[in-house]
């Protein structure tokens, strides 16, 4: 428990300092729980809000890296500043999270490992909100565990106004590290203008008999233009590049020195219309994405191209001065070509209905979506959000189902192949995940600058789907299987039920001088209940207990940043590979920044792995041990 003790520490060391001050913003306006702007206080939910410039005052490399310290999140690593991840709310797995970009869904229709290449550059971004919990009444399937909602700053610009940013970094380190990155933000009247770039690679360090090496990149660029007051539109086009080696990413095999690389394109334009008590908007997205992967070298490569086009219309109609009536249709067509998984697509279209309503010191939010799917028929997903709000406090409670459909990779995987001698294995007849999430919080604003969340809540799913470890004899299909084989099948487990406890400390002061001081805490257990008794894969794998914080001090001179995690989980081990998930794992990295120019440069020095540990956050999948790099950056 060493990690909570230096988290409180931090937290309460942050308290005590006395300055008079002006008020922080504690209580944000957000738009992920409603699709409208609404403060959180109003929404019924517990979100968090993230500003953008948290990336370059944090040690982080990678958007992934920067929600690995968000509360409540956890993070499962498998390689370094971007390469790959899993992201993790409330227990159950990491494809239950959705990620959107500007109100368009991101998750990949292959795979939930590719949920976390968001392909925007940090110098574009506004804000990320993460809404924990059940969200698939307004956003659809995957929005189990929650939503994280990353915001732009031309897709949000306002009419008539003016900004010139201009920023970057360079980045130098141990194991040939090289990083950089580049940004502009322009604005001028009712034209709104964003481009940045960001780039990480190194050699890696030693692995099991291979390195595990990165080279990754993103580039981004936007618009948005006011024709009127009444008419708008944007666009936006972004490249991600990630190549790395993925040893043991996917296996247990010692024969794995696997090398991955995943490019992928996006493309997103949005029209808005608003006059009078009705804003409408029309966002249409076309994301592209080509995976390869090779095993070892004398494998075959696998190849995976997968296609994701949607639309999506919504009308806000403001009913009365407490009252907003949010309707919307959605259509997606998912589609693969590949060599490994075979070539198919699936179309699916939804209508969704939302009240927002105000009503004194109470806020109710019903919404109700009919969702159709050509594998699973029509269903209704239903959902209930409210609040109750006063000065200092708010209680909130919600309730809603969920739905998830199986990816290409949980139905296909290894099903095109002329032998498989191991590994994971699709299953075509999967069932879709439901599930009925329910929960209540408490808010407490203590102050001006302290808040404070706790939530209590359970899921109770059916047809949860993971990897089991399943005998040759048992595999429903075996044409192309080696009877000598180790398989783990996609399976539908009867009943999962997840219950769970989560508390969010944020702590934000600006004091005199340029001082500012900004401290995130969050705390979570879970608990899972299943009647499976085979264990599968990465439902295990999650965290029981989980801590994580960031900190910042900073002023006119210097700035320090601390990141931290303490993990508790399952111990898991794998002989073959001389490989072991220990039961807890401790993480610190830190940040000193030196200001010149009147703060418009920076010179910092960084260690991650602070205490140079040796950890995994999935069996097999070794992490860096310490690593040191320096850097500078500028902004005007």
């Amino acid at each position: 428990m060493n990690c909570l003790l230096l988290c409180f520490f931090l937290f309460f060391a942050t308290t005590v300092i006395s300055a008079q001050q002006p008020p922080v913003e504690l209580n944000p306006v957000t738009v992920s729980a409603s699709l409208h702007p609404l403060p959180s206080s109003k929404t019924g939910r517990n979100i968090i809000s993230i500003p953008g410039d948290n990336f370059v005052n944090l040690p982080v490399h990678s958007l992934d890296e920067l929600l690995r310290y968000v509360p409540g999140i956890e993070v499962q690593m498998r390689g370094p500043q971007g390469s790959q991840s899993d992201i993790v709310i409330r227990g159950g797995t990491f494809q239950q999270v959705l990620v959107i970009l500007d109100g368009i869904r991101l998750n990949d229709p292959n795979t939930g490992h590719f949920n976390s290449y968001i392909p925007i550059a940090p110098s574009e971004i506004e804000r990320i909100e993460i809404l924990k919990g059940a969200s698939s009444a307004v956003y659809g399937t995957e929005a189990v565990g929650g939503v994280i909602n990353i915001i732009t700053k031309s897709f949000s610009s306002k009419r008539n106004a003016t900004l010139k940013q201009i920023s970057g970094s360079f980045v130098a380190g141990e194991y040939n590290l090289i990083n950089g990155s580049a940004g502009v933000n322009l604005q001028k009247n009712n034209t709104a203008f964003s481009a940045g770039v960001m780039t990480n690679n190194s050699n890696g360090q030693i692995q099991r008999g291979t390195r595990g090496s990165f080279n990754n990149l993103t580039a981004s660029v936007s618009v948005r233009h006011f024709i009127n007051d009444k008419w708008s539109f944007a666009l936006r086009s972004s490249y991600d590049q990630r190549k790395f080696g993925a040893q043991n990413f996917y296996t247990t095999f010692l024969s794995d020195t696997a090398n991955e690389k995943v490019a992928g394109l996006w493309n997103h334009a949005n029209l808005s219309f608003s006059e009078g008590r009705h804003r409408l908007t029309f966002d249409a997205g076309f994301k592209a994405v080509d995976d390869t992967y090779q095993f070892n070298p004398s494998s075959l490569v696998n190849k995976n191209r997968s296609r994701l086009l949607q639309f999506l219309l919504v009308d806000h109609f403001q009913v009365s001065t407490n009252a907003i009536l949010t309707t919307g249709v959605q259509y997606q067509q998912k589609s693969i070509r590949s060599n490994d998984r075979g070539n198919h697509s699936l179309p699916q279209m939804a209508a969704f209905i939302l009240l927002n309503h105000e009503w004194g010191k109470f806020t109710y939010s019903p919404a109700i979506r009919i969702d159709y799917s050509k594998r699973r028929g029509t269903e209704l997903v239903p959902q209930i959000n409210l609040s109750y709000h006063l000065p200092k406090w708010q209680f909130r409670a919600s309730a809603g189902k969920t739905i998830r459909d199986a990816d290409f990779t949980e139905r296909f995987n290894n099903y095109s192949k002329t032998l498989v001698t191991g590994g994971s294995v699709g299953n075509p007849d999967l069932e879709a995940e439901r599930s009925f999430s329910y929960e209540f919080g408490v808010d407490v604003f203590a102050g001006k600058h302290l808040k404070i969340s706790t939530t209590v809540f359970q899921r109770l799913q059916s047809e949860l789907i993971d990897w089991v470890t399943t005998p040759y004899s048992e595999m429903p299909r075996k044409e192309n299987l080696s009877p000598t084989g180790t398989f783990a099948l996609a399976k539908n487990i009867a009943e999962v039920n997840t219950s769970g406890l989560e508390a969010d400390f944020q702590y934000t002061r600006n004091f005199r001088k340029d001082q500012r001081v900004i401290s995130n805490i969050g705390i979570i257990w879970l608990d899972n209940q299943t009647m499976n008794v085979q264990p599968s894969f990465y439902l295990s794998s999650h965290a029981k207990f989980m801590t994580n914080f960031n900190f910042i001090y900073s002023n006119r001179i210097f700035a320090v940043s601390l990141n931290g995690l303490y993990k508790y989980r399952q111990a898991q081990s794998s002989p073959a590979i001389n490989a072991k998930l220990s039961r807890d794992y401790l993480l610190l990295n830190a940040r000193g920044t030196v200001y010149f120019a009147k703060r418009r440069g920076a010179l910092f020095f960084e260690i991650d792995n602070l205490t140079n540990i040796a950890y995994s956050d999935l069996l097999g999948s070794k992490m860096p041990n310490s690593w040191c790099l320096a850097g500078i950056s500028f902004s005007f």
